[in-house]
């Protein structure tokens, strides 16, 4: 996500714990300050939090060096600055008073203990089906992050399906980090640049089309590998000067008359790279050696401002669109537009202004000089393509500041808006608002999904947008009207600080529920263990208690839970949609958010505090369950088909208390095989689900949680694989491993005949 701080002083309160929004989620400072303990490396750290989050917060927790280092360097690569010195001192610090032994390393075979519920480890060999699709069909591949252009992230391929699941074992892993000692050493960041940082976890979806797969790592390199068994073909070192890799940014285009295959994807220094996917060499006649700076033409972008692109790039015949990934705070800062470039040599296009200027539609929902010089409104997340139409769509973040809006009113768009745009053109064709005047964070993150609607014996051509608010908002994507009725609702308007201009209403769906938690009352407390439970209810005491009830609640210096929080409900990773069913099917998150607004005594910017309504150490939500879970819904009527906890605590298993699911980050796929493949989950399993029931058929434990988009294709060999890559760590704050790619595999060689799926 978009960065928060732009001064060094805010390294640390990004380090120590935040949402994709970048705010911090520590603890408010209680009456009595904690006291650190005096050791080299105090001050840095009093300096860079104190203004944020109570130190409370950092002196109730004992974390290992790796965490601490994740923790910082986590934030630091979404854009946080602080000189290297400064940020060595505070891990150094942390790790020094906080610190505990690290952990043994995960063990790699792990992953071959493939177990359905309850069922011992599965060690037999299977009849494998032949594919009755070729591997060189398109339909056995996997070019892009969402499978398509329209994101459904299904695949028609049925080798490995609902009869035979149980079977699947890990066939291949590959290090994502090179080993120890020899990675190229860094050339000096540009003059006026922030320091260039590597991430040490992955959110990448590797990529699969014409015989290769392709991905990009934490360690700054883009590569090709054998997809049948994970052998290298090539690796390109990203130039330094170009930055580190977007954290999921990569697409693939098919050549054609004009140009080669190339590979696309963006860093976090802002530049936008294509490689010849052929031999891995920068993409001749593609800007200035294979790069062109996404800084250039967009206003406010100076050399150290906040520009990267953390997400995949569109593609639409010789176009390439993309979004920007920019700050959250402060407001003004570099414009968050979304461009078209062209493929083959990297020309300036077209550009939509998400912040319409004065004469173009919407800029009458910005008051006065409110739009000048603001940032944010951006796109971070996935575009979609409607190829047939020639559609392309944006779903659009929010303003900065994301937390206050006392100095934009209006209900701004095109913030928080899905923007239907002429792919070719720019052009707008049609918008609609999930949010209006947002000051929750509630950017529109999830690609949106471009299905079919069957109804009363017509087809309508719909788009589905899932958002934060775990809302699902179904439009026709032809004219952006609903299918299904949404309903403008009045939402609390007391309780906000002085000088905000809340929105009197909210839309929303009338139909179809909030897909997760989103109201809380006392009386919902979690009730698993009594300290567990007195610790929550001392939380929700705070300050005077805090202010409870439902989404779009008010929050100033009295607190307030939010639920959902600004992790989602859902987030990034939205939705996947089976035709044969009709089903859309997504992992949500109830997890609450305490949100505390303190003014400015100069009159500038709030200063606002968050943190998660749980137990910070064992990762137990204070809300009662459940807290993850799985959910389908009918997109043929718009109700909900099934849903199921997804995601477990063995240590409450072991209490016998069940079925509550885990906080997640992570989406699905959907196959012919009528399996749901969904990762996620901070209990390190990987999982498979009947897509018909929601039945849990197979899971794996792969070491750490999959915070990223699996993907299936078939092999040269003939084989179904179903990879993912999976690093854990983030704003779950969970446990991390080296970043490892996974490919599970049934045993076997193809050509059995074992029966086809039941339908």
């Amino acid at each position: 996500m978009k960065a928060l701080l732009g001064a060094s002083g805010a390294v640390l309160a990004l380090a120590l714990g935040l949402s994709p929004g970048g705010r911090t989620i520590a603890q408010p400072a209680s009456t009595a300050p904690a006291a650190l303990p005096d050791a080299p490396g105090r001050a840095t750290v009093q300096r860079m939090c104190s203004g944020c989050h109570g130190m409370e917060w950092i002196t109730s927790r004992r974390e290992t060096r790796e965490k601490w280092t994740s923790l910082v360097m986590e934030m630091v690569s979404r854009g946080a600055r602080g000189s290297d010195e400064d940020i060595g001192t505070v891990v150094a610090y942390l790790s020094d008073q906080f610190g505990k032994p690290s952990a043994p390393a995960a063990v790699a075979a792990a992953p071959n203990a493939a177990t359905g519920p309850g069922a011992a480890p599965i060690a037999i060999a299977v009849a494998v089906p032949a594919s009755a699709i070729p591997a060189a069909d398109p339909r056995a591949q996997w070019p892009l992050m969402g499978g398509d252009a329209g994101a459904q992230r299904h695949s028609a391929l049925d080798q490995i399906n609902r009869s035979n699941v149980g079977a699947l074992r890990l066939a291949w892993s590959w290090s994502m980090m090179r080993p120890a000692g020899t990675a190229p050493a860094p050339a000096p960041a540009r003059p006026g640049a922030a320091p260039i940082r590597r991430r040490l976890t992955t959110q990448i979806t590797p990529v699969v089309a014409d015989g290769r797969m392709y991905l990009t790592t934490p360690d700054g390199r883009a590569v090709a590998l054998d997809p049948d068994s994970g052998t290298p073909i090539w690796s390109y070192d990203i130039p330094d000067a170009l930055g580190g890799p977007g954290v999921r940014s990569l697409a693939y285009r098919r050549a054609d008359a004009t140009m080669p295959a190339a590979i696309y994807f963006g860093t976090n220094q802002g530049y936008l790279v294509a490689l010849d996917a052929a031999t891995g060499r920068p993409l001749k006649g593609f800007g200035k050696a294979g790069a062109i700076s996404l800084r250039t033409g967009l206003d406010h972008a100076g050399p150290s401002e906040r520009v990267g692109l953390s997400s995949p790039p569109a593609l639409y015949k010789n176009l390439i669109i993309a979004g920007v990934h920019v700050q959250e705070q402060p407001a003004m800062g570099p414009a968050g537009d979304v461009r078209a470039w062209d493929a083959r040599t990297g020309a300036l296009v077209w550009t939509f202004h998400t912040i319409p200027r004065p004469g173009e539609p919407g800029s009458e929902t910005w008051e006065g000089e409110s739009w000048r010089g603001r940032s944010g409104a951006n796109v971070w997340g996935m575009l979609s393509v409607d190829e047939a139409s020639g559609t392309v769509f944006l779903p659009i973040g929010s303003a900065t500041f994301d937390y206050s809006g006392a100095d934009r009113p209006g209900a701004n768009l095109y913030a928080n808006s899905l923007v239907a745009l002429d792919a070719a053109t720019g052009k707008r064709r049609w918008h609609f608002q999930t949010t209006h005047h947002d000051v929750w964070d509630y950017d529109l993150n999830a690609a949106p999904v471009l299905l079919d609607i069957r109804r009363d014996g017509y087809i309508i051509p719909a788009v589905a947008q899932l958002s934060k608010q775990a809302m699902l908002f179904v439009l026709d994507r032809r004219t952006g009207q609903p299918i299904y009725p949404i309903e403008e609702r009045a939402v609390p308007q007391d309780g906000f600080p002085a000088g905000e201009h809340p929105w009197p209403t909210q839309p929303f769906p009338a139909l179809t529920p909030q897909l997760a938690r989103a109201r809380f009352d006392p009386s919902e407390i979690a009730d698993i263990t009594p300290e567990h439970k007195q610790m929550c209810e001392a939380m929700l005491a705070r300050d005077g208690g805090l202010r409870i009830g439902g989404t779009y609640l008010p929050f100033a210096e009295r607190p307030s839970i939010m639920f959902p929080g600004t992790l989602g409900g859902i987030n990034w990773h939205g939705g996947t949609f089976d035709p044969a069913t009709g089903y859309l099917i997504t992992a949500t998150m109830s997890l609450g958010e305490v949100f505390q607004s303190t003014p400015d005594p100069n009159g500038g910017a709030p200063t606002v505090k968050r943190y998660k309504f749980w137990d910070d150490a064992r990762h137990w939500p204070c809300s009662a369950g459940p807290w993850g879970e799985l959910v389908a819904v009918d997109m043929n009527s718009g109700l909900i088909a099934w849903r199921v906890p997804l995601g477990s605590f063995p240590e409450l298993e072991a209490r016998g208390i069940k079925g509550l699911g885990t906080p997640l980050l992570g989406g699905g796929i959907t196959t012919g095989g009528g399996l749901v493949f969904v990762g996620g989950t901070i209990d390190d399993r990987f999982r498979a689900f009947d897509t018909r029931t929601g039945t849990e058929l197979w899971s794996a434990n792969v070491g750490a949680a999959v915070h990223a988009l699996p993907m299936t294709y078939l092999g040269r060999s003939g084989r179904q694989y179903v990879a993912f890559t999976v690093s854990g760590g983030g704003f779950l704050e969970d446990h991390t491993i080296p970043p490892v790619l996974m490919a599970f595999a049934l045993p076997g060689e193809p050509g059995g005949t074992n029966p086809p799926p039941p339908r």
